[in-house]
């Protein structure tokens, strides 16, 4: 037997899972003696709430480090001592895309992490859209030229920070990459995440040359492209006796958080989609071609060639249950650190978490008329705007807890139907990922307000974390030679069928009266933005 570490390096937590794996490498996840779908242990760490300051949202590279080490001991103290640190073939990370995260030439931080939900860069971004011109960005990158994008924030710390820009030898643009540089002195990123850095040519996943000279920046910061399932270094001598694992244990790049999700819920063609509620959300599909010309669609590229991951990204998901869970369900105040997004944390936290949840069956659909517009951290779809704020409609003096925590919720799903409706063609298939899954009534809601069954999956937490390990282990991931592009869509396949076959799930249908209640509020959510964006 063998176990591969996984990582994810979110906002709000640092989660760790040790996956056992059978010994003929690829051919199956053993479930003997293990938890669901081989899980042999697991931990999560909280990170403290990013830094909201004048400029925007900003994170420290080294808690991100800190949390990292504090959760694998955990798991190595839950796997100890039927597992070794010897035991553990591979390390793969997932993390929070499309940060920006400046180091000198030893690796150290310059300044704090700038991320993905900061929007400074407006005037940066502006200025390279018309230097480059958008609609050319736009062909290239495959995304809008928007100040949310690192490269517009690396033009931002170059104008406003020249020391620090003057310093940096390396620039990376997801979490987990920074702990694969402490791991392995390497500095890389996956095509997946990297696709978020406004700097990448989506179609041939490679750095634009041209692209930054019209920003104003050198190639040679940049890190090495890679897919997912490469691997990309070991662990150093040096650096094993401060994180317990074995020296020469294999690192691989990993993938963005919103890849390994996608690759989790087993979306592989037209027509099937995912929902991911984290902290943030997501919506993913699936296309031959990057969606251009859809408004507020960023596209992705695929772990394996020749497809895009097409997704609607939510600034407002979990942190709106969890926000409602500490103001309504335990008496307000200032939250706590150990609280991750959806009922993940302490004791004290799982406390609110079920009142919540008691809130929630004395409510009603459709809230007795409240309606919440969830943009609580700004927002970027349906609307990019950050400088928007939440707020609550149709309160009367009969309105009560359950109402407002239930419309907290419907809000988000109003803005999720919204993300779904800028997809062309039929709905085979939606499923459900991340810690919103755990909220029974909340995965109801989803479905009654996109008028579609929802597949959700169990233990959707360690989804993402089975196929990371599934990913770098698939038999022809691990060194065979001589195949054609056919095998390799042939062996992609045959991962996403496996990965289907490991997920346990239920099905959460659409009741057609609570439908209609929602068609009408959701009619009503559409006009508050309009109404309210003037109000700052």
């Amino acid at each position: 037997m063998a176990y591969i570490a996984t990582f994810d390096v979110g906002t709000t937590a640092v989660k760790a899972v040790l996956v056992s794996v059978c010994d003929d490498v690829g051919a199956a996840v053993s479930t003997s003696g293990a938890g669901p779908s081989g899980i042999v242990a697991s931990a999560s760490v909280a990170l403290q709430n990013p830094d909201v300051g004048v400029e925007g949202r900003e994170q420290h590279p080294e808690d991100w480090w800190k949390c990292f080490l504090e959760a694998w001991h955990l798991v190595l103290e839950q796997a100890y001592p039927e597992v070794q640190p010897k035991d553990v073939s591979g390390i793969v990370l997932s993390g929070q895309m499309q940060d920006l995260i400046l180091v000198d030439t030893d690796g150290r931080p310059l300044r704090p992490a700038i991320l993905y939900s900061d929007g400074r860069a407006d005037e940066e971004s502006a200025m390279l859209a018309e230097r480059y011109g958008e609609q050319s960005f736009r062909s290239v990158v495959g995304n809008r030229c928007e100040g949310s994008l690192p490269l517009p924030k690396l033009m931002w710390v170059k104008a406003h920070e020249p020391e620090i820009f003057a310093r940096t030898a390396h620039v990376l643009f997801d979490a987990k990459d920074y702990i694969i540089s402490r791991l392995t002195g390497d500095y890389i990123g996956d095509v997946t995440a990297c696709s978020t850095s406004g700097a990448m040519n989506i179609h041939t996943r490679q750095w634009d040359s041209t692209l930054l000279e019209a920003a104003g920046v050198g190639m040679r910061i940049f890190p090495e492209l890679h897919v997912p399932q490469d691997q990309v270094g070991s662990v150093d001598r040096d650096i094993s006796a401060v994180t317990s694992f074995a020296p020469g244990t294999a690192v691989y790049a990993g993938i963005g958080d919103a890849g390994a999700t996608t690759l989790a819920s087993g979306v592989s063609h037209a027509g099937q989609y995912n929902i991911n509620i984290g902290t943030s959300g997501w919506i993913a599909g699936i296309s031959q071609e990057p969606l251009i010309d859809v408004p507020g669609v960023a596209n992705l590229a695929c772990s394996t060639p020749g497809g895009f991951i097409n997704g609607v990204p939510f600034l407002n998901a979990g942190n709106i249950h969890r926000w409602a869970a500490r103001t309504f369900a335990a008496g307000g105040g200032k939250p706590d650190v150990q609280d991750g997004a959806c009922g993940q944390g302490t004791p004290h936290g799982e406390d609110r978490y079920r009142r919540m949840s008691e809130l929630l069956s004395g409510s009603v659909p459709g809230s007795h008329g409240v309606l919440c517009l969830p943009y609580f951290a700004g927002e970027r779809f349906p609307v990019m705007d950050t400088a928007i704020r939440g707020s609550f409609v149709g309160l009367g003096l009969e309105s009560t807890l359950s109402d407002m925590v239930r419309a907290s919720l419907e809000g988000v799903a109003f803005s999720l139907r919204q993300g779904m409706e800028r997809f062309d063609g039929g709905i085979d298939e939606i499923t459900l990922i991340g810690g919103g899954a755990r909220e029974e009534l909340w995965c109801q809601i989803l479905a009654d307000v996109l008028g579609h069954d929802i597949e959700v999956f169990d233990n959707a937490e360690f989804m993402p974390a089975v196929a990371l390990a599934y990913l770098v282990l698939w038999p022809k991931r691990r060194g065979r030679t001589g195949a054609s592009a056919d095998d390799e869509t042939v062996d992609f396949n045959g991962l996403m069928t496996e990965l289907r076959r490991l997920r346990g799930s239920r099905i959460v249908t659409t009741h057609a009266a609570d439908a209609g209640i929602y068609e009408r509020a959701y009619a009503d959510f559409r006009k508050l933005y309009p109404a309210l964006s003037s109000i700052r």
